[in-house]
């Protein structure tokens, strides 16, 4: 009886301890069953996305007002189409501006939003008119030694 009930108590500490487990899991993870009303979906077009993924964050001023919720090609004006969930919280004017950042020098890459004017808000479905591209470190490299070479020409051949 004594080994029964001990059992018992071990099985319920370890149901609970991976209840627990699953609930941090979720937290961290961001994957929370999100409710639809809570959030509006935009889009934006950019050139070059860089290495912006899925679930990264949408800031605005620092802070995370939404997430990437899909990254595609479109095979129509050859660019990139990122779908932004936006926390309902947080409402921007339709001319607000996307662009693509990156935390520190060499950190992950995300969508940071800087808001216009417009007293008309974005609702879901609009897009964004106005996207920024991500600076993509080779480039600016290549273009800072593609100046420097052609700031000193080389001497001529004798």
């Amino acid at each position: 009886m004594r080994r029964t009930t001990l059992d018992l108590w071990v099985g319920f500490f370890v149901v609970i301890g991976m209840a627990a487990l699953m609930f941090l899991a979720f937290k961290v993870g961001n994957l929370g069953a999100a409710n639809a009303s809570q959030t509006y979906v935009v889009s934006g077009q950019f050139d070059n996305i860089g290495g912006l993924k899925a679930r990264a964050p949408v800031k605005s001023a620092g802070v995370v007002v939404g997430r990437v919720s899909d990254i595609r090609f479109d095979t129509k004006s050859y660019r990139a189409v990122v779908t932004l969930t936006l926390d309902a919280r947080y409402q921007f004017p339709r001319d607000t501006i996307a662009t693509i950042l990156t935390s520190g020098l060499l950190g992950e890459q995300y969508v940071g939003l800087e808001p216009g004017g417009d007293e008309a808000m974005l609702k879901t479905g609009d897009k964004l008119q106005i996207t920024q591209s991500a600076v993509v470190l080779e480039k600016l490299i290549g273009q800072f030694m593609f100046d420097k070479a052609a700031e000193h020409p080389a001497p001529p051949a004798h």
